[in-house]
């Protein structure tokens, strides 16, 4: 098993691939780290150049073509925002922003309080329009969407068996199952095994006690603007996009509501 690891997306980014006859580990490697690279020059909020960050300067004047990944991760959050009855919602953005979670950037315009998720039109040949000015970022869905474009990556080039971890989230493929880890919302520091998985993704979200501080998370519900405090939440599926988007719903609106999504996407959630 090769290794690598490289500071991206907010947090590190570690792949590991089983060698083979069939495949040029190095070449695949490189080739799957680009991929994450090129989900963050897209979908990044903390990037004033990214392609999230031209539409939320300009998708409530003109509509934007956009690459088809960023498409496809805005229809996935749009679905989802239906689907969940508002609760995943990445017009959040302006509560990050107020909370110093996410930056402020100059020549971003005003926004309008009411808007959500549901005012984004997603037009015809990848084009996208915001019915009000609003900000979005796609933090709590791109992270599991660009695990997901490396393994694509990685299997492409011939890797049989191997994983994709960003700060958690994980998928990993091959014949053989792997141990996945949970970090210890207790003690930060530490991890404990959470099971074997195969084919699969698995997603974590949640707060954690320090020394200086209780524990915190970075997800407000965007029906109150109140931060989530609950214990981590894990969430295992097919793919580490939906595992990723689940975990805010299933922290968010635990219940019957959350259950029936989960079951619809083939997932579940495990609680801390």
């Amino acid at each position: 098993m090769i290794a690598r690891c490289r500071p991206l997306l907010g947090t590190y980014v570690e792949i590991r691939v089983q060698e083979s006859a069939r495949a040029d580990a190095a070449i695949a490697l490189e080739r799957a780290f680009a991929a994450v690279e090129q989900v963050q020059a897209l979908m990044s909020f903390h990037d004033p150049a990214s392609e999230l960050s031209r539409l939320n300067r300009s998708a409530h004047r003109a509509p934007q073509r956009v690459h088809a990944w960023t498409y496809r991760v805005l229809r996935l959050a749009a679905r989802l925002h239906r689907e969940s009855a508002g609760v995943l919602d990445p017009a959040i953005a302006p509560r990050l922003v107020a909370a110093g979670l996410l930056p402020r950037h100059p020549g971003f315009p005003p926004v309008d309080p009411r808007a959500t998720m549901g005012d984004v039109d997603l037009q015809c040949d990848l084009h996208v329009h915001f019915r009000k000015p609003m900000w979005l970022d796609l933090g709590g869905i791109a992270k599991g969407f660009a695990v997901d474009a490396a393994v694509v990556m990685l299997r492409k080039n011939g890797v049989r068996a191997g994983s994709v971890n960003a700060g958690g989230d994980l998928r990993v493929f091959g014949k053989e199952a792997q141990v996945v880890y949970r970090r210890d919302s207790m003690r930060p520091a530490h991890s404990r095994p959470l099971g074997l998985l195969r084919n699969g993704a698995c997603a974590t979200s949640g707060g954690y006690f320090t020394d200086r501080a209780p524990r915190q998370w970075a997800t407000f519900d965007p029906r109150n603007g109140k931060r989530c405090s609950r214990g981590s939440i894990s969430v295992i599926a097919p793919r580490c996009i939906i595992a990723d988007a689940l975990t805010k719903i299933a922290a968010l609106a635990p219940g019957s509501s959350s259950r029936a999504l989960l079951h619809r996407y083939r997932a579940q959630a495990l609680s801390a």
